[in-house]
């Protein structure tokens, strides 16, 4: 992925203003240079390449004469700022209504991915509880039906169309009665691909948009043509009231930056982007966020949005009681390899936890998510009383799950060996005491140097360099327990759970887990199966 590419000439530039003596123009302008290089091979468009120039030198400039300032840090903050301006724009998405009929309609260029696109839209609502449904309207490309039908029946959401109809504003009028009639919480209207110089299809797009009078407009970019976008974009806003827009295939070698950066200038607001085929593959865009990401400095915000909708508040106090008491079952590791798979693919969450993007290899995340898997394919073949751990389990009972599960005896022994070191993490951290009496935080505000304490002895060290030591820690605690909004830190405490179900963070021998890796295949053995091995010596 070339912006991961780009995300790196950054902080390259970063670490050389951080190692620097002395800060001086000279240095300034090399460092803005080789940003500015960087965004111009990821095809950010010129004269927005210009003005962050222009408007970092300036603040500098204006702040640093101020005095009292630490102008690396001023230098940073600048260039992240100027960044995220330049993927935002003025307007606010449409935010759609739980409980209300919301037409949503898709448009976009020819093979753009807006058919996909759509179901992933769809099945995204759908996973959160959402009605949703699909009406397709593209008449005009061969096959696009029966892709339509194919897509929906794999996540199984209902869909709309008819073969002997060629008529698309007649489909899309029946399509969405049909589905507000039935009270569907969203329904997303697929059209025909079209470009600027088809105006009958733009004639036929306006059409559709009175008919059905969508809530929204998404229109769908195509991020390997570049800065092409722009005029595109701007071509499809002319005609109907593009609300927002998805950018999709940034999973290949597509640059990414003009398609970035000719949204913010169109001022249609991302709210999507597509990284991969799969429909999980399909990330909420957030511009603080996305550039946090992009420069390796994690995102706590979407981390605890991912652990809240993997784990409604309303069944965390539980686990957390669990926690404190330092208890653990089988039963409980399924569920965490449940919660993990609902908190999307394993890179993306690794990519929001500070520092951790660099442990896992490109590509090891979907071998870690196979064995978790296999794993769950064997603890369905245990009996209610070994997943709850009320009996040993011996070799005959082993030899059994193995049978059931299609697997080998060894490899039932390291599901058990997984859970061993998960039951001993948590123990650790119920007699630490960390959580407190029924899982609050409140140590974290008496004591955070006794609660620092307990993190670096519970934490694996090298695991804890990556992360910016225990001083970064207590900040992302900290920055949980805010956005908790005093609830007790019970979203922090189940973090720290679905943490533990990630891995690496329950002190574990480095002997072990080098033994580990091994048996693996090389694939590492930290907490979540499948996992990478932090890398040796914390610098890269």
């Amino acid at each position: 992925m070339v912006l991961s590419d780009l995300g790196a000439q950054i902080t390259g530039a970063f670490r050389k203003l951080n190692t620097a003596p002395i800060i001086d123009d000279e240095l300034l302008d090399e460092v803005l240079k080789e940003i500015a290089s960087a965004l111009l091979h990821a095809d950010v468009n010129v004269r927005y390449v210009s003005e962050l120039r222009s408007n970092v030198k300036k603040r500098v400039l204006l702040e640093t004469d101020a005095g009292g300032v630490n102008k690396r840090k001023l230098i940073q903050k600048a260039v992240v700022e100027e960044l995220v301006r330049l993927v935002s724009a003025d307007k606010k998405p449409y935010k759609l209504e739980k409980g209300k009929c919301n037409v949503v309609m898709f448009v976009g260029l020819q093979g753009s991915g807006k058919t996909t696109t759509c179901t992933k839209y769809a099945h995204y609502y759908n996973r959160k509880g959402w009605k949703t449904a699909l009406v397709c309207c593209d008449t005009f490309r061969a096959g696009a039906f029966d892709q339509l039908k194919q897509n929906a029946s794999k996540v199984r959401i209902p869909f709309y169309g008819d073969y002997n109809e060629t008529d698309p504003v007649k489909i899309a009028e029946e399509g969405v009665q049909l589905f507000k009639k039935e009270k569907y919480d969203l329904i997303i209207v697929d059209t025909s691909g079209r470009h600027k110089q088809e105006q009958a299809l733009f004639d036929e797009m306006q059409q559709i948009n009175e008919v059905v009078a969508p809530d929204d407009v998404v229109f769908i970019m195509d991020s390997h043509i570049g800065q092409a976008c722009f005029e595109q974009a701007k071509a499809f806003r002319e005609c109907v009231n593009v609300g927002s827009v998805i950018v999709t295939k940034l999973d290949g070698h597509a640059k990414g930056g003009g398609a970035l950066s000719a949204v913010a200038a169109t001022n249609s607001p991302i709210i999507f982007l597509g990284t991969g085929e799969h429909f999980d593959e399909f990330q909420t865009f957030d511009p603080q966020s996305f550039v946090s990401r992009l420069l390796g400095m994690g995102d706590l915000k979407g981390l605890f949005q991912s652990i809240t909708e993997a784990m409604p508040l309303d069944k965390q106090p539980e686990l957390l009681n669990k926690i404190a008491k330092g208890k653990f079952s089988l039963r409980d590791l399924y569920e965490q390899f449940q919660n993990l798979q609902k908190m999307g693919p394993m890179g993306q969450i690794m990519q929001m936890i500070p520092g951790m993007s660099q442990l896992m290899p490109q590509g090891a995340e979907k071998e870690g998510v196979k064995r978790i898997k296999r794993f769950m394919v064997m603890m369905d073949s245990l009996t209610d009383d070994e997943l709850d751990c009320v009996v040993q389990m011996g070799d005959t009972r082993k030899l059994r799950v193995a049978k059931g599960s299609g697997s080998s005896p060894y490899e039932v022994a390291q599901l058990l060996e997984e859970y061993k070191r998960m039951e001993k993490m948590v123990g650790k951290m119920g007699k630490s005491g960390l959580f407190g009496k029924g899982g609050d935080m409140s140590q974290l505000q008496r004591n955070p140097g006794q609660v620092m304490q307990k993190m670096q002895s519970a934490m694996d060290p090298r695991m804890l360099q990556q992360m910016g030591g225990a001083g970064n820690m207590m900040k992302m605690m900290k920055e949980f327990g805010k956005m908790d909004g005093g609830a007790g830190g019970g979203g922090m405490a189940g973090m720290m759970e679905g943490m533990g179900g990630m891995g690496g963070l329950g002190g574990i021998d480095p002997a072990q887990l080098a033994q580990m890796q091994k048996m693996m295949g090389g694939m590492g053995g930290g907490g979540m199966p499948g996992m990478p091995a932090p890398k040796r010596g914390g610098r890269r």
